[in-house]
């Protein structure tokens, strides 16, 4: 199945790993189950919010700070509504 991939899915799937607890809860999941089924600008979601640095990311995940965009947010809502039901 990985020789099926784009080089652009690749790089997001391994760019997803962050080796930091809080948020590989919430990524891992959805590159497993979710990813490669998503539509493109879904991809391309995923794509943006990855590139963010760690402690944005856990500022937004934990809710301590919104991200800059409200598109963020709700891509947010959904990683968390995949992990939390």
């Amino acid at each position: 199945m990985f020789e099926q991939l784009t080089l652009e899915e690749r790089k997001v799937i391994y760019r997803a790993r962050r080796g930091l607890k809080e948020i590989d809860v919430y990524f891992d999941p959805y590159v497993k189950q979710h990813y490669l089924q998503a539509d493109a600008a879904e991809k391309a979601m995923f794509a943006e919010l990855i590139e963010q640095e760690d402690p944005d990311l856990l500022d937004w995940f934990m809710e301590v700070t919104e991200p800059p965009r409200p598109e963020l947010k709700d891509f947010i809502v959904k990683l968390k509504h995949y992990v939390h039901g």
